[in-house]
This record gives C-alpha cells, sequence and structure tokens, in this order.
C-alpha cells in the first residue's frame, strides 16, 4: 500500500513541472501537410522572449529539415508596431509567397493562473499507522497549518496556417500547450517547443516523415 502511495506521490510531484498538449484541432481538408519553408511568429510584447522562442523553435524545426525563419528577423517589428487591416495582411502575404514561404505559425500566451496548494507533510507517506489515533495524533498539525506553495501555470496556444498561392489564409492546425514556469524562461520555451513538435509530427503537419 505505501508504494502505491509513493507513485502517487512521484506522479503529483512530477506532474506539477510538466508541459502538456490540453486541446488540439486539426483540418480534416488536409489531413497531411508538409511545409517547407515557414515563418515562426512569437506574438509578445516582450522582446527578449519573442526573440529566443523564435530562435528555439526555427532551431528545433530545421534540425527537422524544414527550413524556417523567425519573423523578428524577417519582418523585424511588422507585427507589433500597430494593427493591421486585411489589405495590409494581403500585402504581407504577398511578400512572404514571394520569399517562397508556404506556411506561418504563430504561438501566443492567452492566460495564466495562479495554483495553490497546502503543504502537507510527506514525511508519514512510508508509514504505517497502528490505529486510527496514532494517525491522527500524527497529523492533526493539519487543522493549524497555514504553509502554502504557489506556482504559476501558462496557457499558450499555437496556430499553423498554410499561405499556398490561390488558396486563403487556412488553418491547418490548432493547440493549447500548458506548462508550468520553471526557474529558467530558456527550460520554459524547450519544453514547449518540444511537446509542440511532437504534436505535429504525430498530427502530420508541417512535419512529416
Amino acid at each position: 500500500m505505501k508504494n502505491i502511495v509513493m507513485l502517487l506521490l512521484i506522479f503529483i510531484l512530477s506532474s506539477c513541472s510538466s508541459t502538456k498538449l490540453v486541446n488540439q484541432w486539426k483540418s480534416q481538408d488536409t489531413p497531411v501537410y508538409e511545409a517547407n519553408k515557414i515563418l515562426v511568429v512569437g506574438m509578445s510584447s516582450d522582446i527578449e522572449v519573442r526573440r529566443s522562442f523564435e530562435e528555439e523553435l526555427s532551431k528545433s524545426l530545421e534540425s527537422k529539415g524544414v527550413v524556417a525563419v523567425r519573423s523578428i528577423d524577417f519582418f523585424e517589428n511588422v507585427f507589433q508596431v500597430e494593427e493591421k487591416t486585411e489589405k495590409e495582411m494581403d500585402l504581407i502575404e504577398n511578400s512572404l509567397l514571394e520569399a517562397g514561404f508556404d506556411s506561418v505559425i504563430f504561438s501566443k500566451l492567452i492566460g495564466a493562473e495562479e495554483k495553490v496548494t497546502l503543504m502537507q507533510a510527506s514525511k508519514n507517506f512510508d508509514r504505517d499507522f497502528l490505529n486510527f489515533k496514532e494517525y491522527y495524533i500524527e497529523n492533526q498539525s493539519v487543522y493549524t497549518t497555514r504553509e502554502t506553495n504557489s506556482y504559476k501555470i501558462y496557457h499558450t496556444e499555437t496556430s499553423v496556417f498554410c499561405i499556398c498561392a490561390g488558396k486563403e489564409r487556412e488553418l491547418l492546425w490548432k493547440g493549447n500547450i500548458d506548462l508550468v514556469a520553471p526557474e529558467k524562461r530558456s527550460k520554459s520555451i524547450k519544453q514547449y517547443v518540444k511537446v509542440l513538435l511532437n504534436a505535429l509530427e504525430e498530427n502530420e503537419i508541417v512535419l512529416v516523415d
């Protein structure tokens, strides 16, 4: 019994540091789509976050054989200087087509929430109590303990569009990924990119063997 409880504790603790795909949608009209050249757009007002994310995702896509270009290099600040009209977006799309792009991937933060858990002592997980009295005496401090642990969960959204000539800007795949922010930003981005690429490979969107 105590082994089962310990395994449960390990699972709970590990899940708190995980990055997970929680929801996804795939176009039924395009079950398989292989990208040749893709524009990577990190939608963030924080220039350093945007730069780091686009660099990591572009590098990872390149390792899979896809030509990937950071929007921060191709357009500089075009996506964040001011709001764009439909006509202006058509011009942007034409410039991408002329440059040989066939896909665009957008990633953005859509929300965050604070999770708070009680810091219950785990020292009793591997102990067998003889009776309920012993158990109660050992754990009665729970009634007065107010120590808590908090962590933030970030909710993100990534969308992949085809910008093939003669077609509308077609949505191919969209997914929501949740991650618990670790201490280092670089680790968070690497985890995010890993989960994202796994999802794209499984759905045969952008990355096709």
